[in-house]
């Protein structure tokens, strides 16, 4: 068995159950193969128990793959196909009836709709990087392969990527701060960094320390402020902002409980008062 205990939020184990593929790694009475799926909410949330009360961890966008371990009484202990998290969904959020995604969503938000037409009632939300299958396109509306219609110039296909993922994070600028989300609604830190990552054909952890360790390489001074340059992402204990330019930091965070831009002097003076100085700044995220 593994001498240090792996991570429990990206592999999936509990003390009666765990994923086949970690057989040898964690000793549990029972594995399993677990079953894929695919979301078909507009976004599910991935609790940390199965419960409605329990801390949100993640969510899950419409049209990602997810794998699913155990379904008991409508919850699914999950995992995400795009970075491994492991928790609890409702099953009712999931299918298996999976549709290959052909495009994904570029517009920071965008509604479905049952017919080819705006003025009709919108069935569902979905937010950026949410992905569909589209059927086909006439104008105006794409028809999705669920017979729903999105507006086409919200979507582009999965394989077309933003140039620069700062631009893309500033998109989500004035979005309210929610532990946990990962969507035009509401979202944390970490998650406006992995969509604006994710948008632009990046692969990105979910949380700050995970990202902290794989993206980009480390700068030799941390605190030398005048070296800072746009993209930089800027650690602390728990959070992390994206370097808007040279003295600029944007970046999802509870003190305007909103995204935001802000000198970097400053946030990094509040930060340090309340929860420790800078750990690190990754140059090269983002660029290929």
């Amino acid at each position: 068995m593994s001498e240090k205990p792996l991570d429990r939020r990206v592999n999936a184990y509990r003390d009666d159950l765990a994923a086949a593929s970690l057989k040898g790694q964690v000793d549990v009475p029972n594995y399993s193969d677990g079953e894929k799926r695919q979301v078909i909410a507009g976004s599910a949330q991935l609790r940390k128990a199965p419960r409605f009360d329990a801390p949100l961890e993640t969510e899950f966008l419409f049209g990602e793959a997810v794998t699913v371990y155990q379904v008991n009484e409508g919850w699914a202990w999950a995992q995400s196909g795009e970075d491994a998290y492991v928790g609890y969904v409702s099953d009712n959020a999931l299918t298996k009836n999976i549709v290959q995604a052909t495009h994904r969503v570029r517009a920071l938000r965008t509604h479905l709709y049952p017919e080819p037409d705006i003025k009709t009632p919108p069935l569902e939300l979905l937010s950026m990087n949410a992905r569909v299958g589209v059927a086909s396109v006439d104008g105006w509306f794409a028809q999705l392969d669920d017979g729903r219609f999105a507006i086409t110039t919200h979507l582009v296909p999965v394989d077309d990527f933003a140039p620069d993922f700062v631009s893309v994070a500033q998109e989500f600028l004035g979005t309210p701060y929610l532990w946990g989300g990962r969507t035009s609604i509401g979202l944390d830190c970490s998650s406006l960094v992995q969509l604006s990552l994710q948008a632009s054909g990046f692969a990105c952890p979910r949380d700050s320390d995970m990202q902290e360790t794989s993206l980009g390489a480390a700068l030799s001074d941390p605190k030398d402020q005048c070296a800072y340059k746009r993209g930089d992402l800027l650690f602390w204990k728990g959070h992390v902002g994206i370097m808007l330019d040279e003295t600029r930091l944007l970046h999802a965070n509870a003190h305007h409980m909103a995204v935001g831009i802000e000198p970097a002097e400053q946030a990094i003076a509040r930060i340090e008062a309340s929860e420790g100085s800078v750990t690190s700044v990754r140059r090269g995220a983002g660029q290929r």
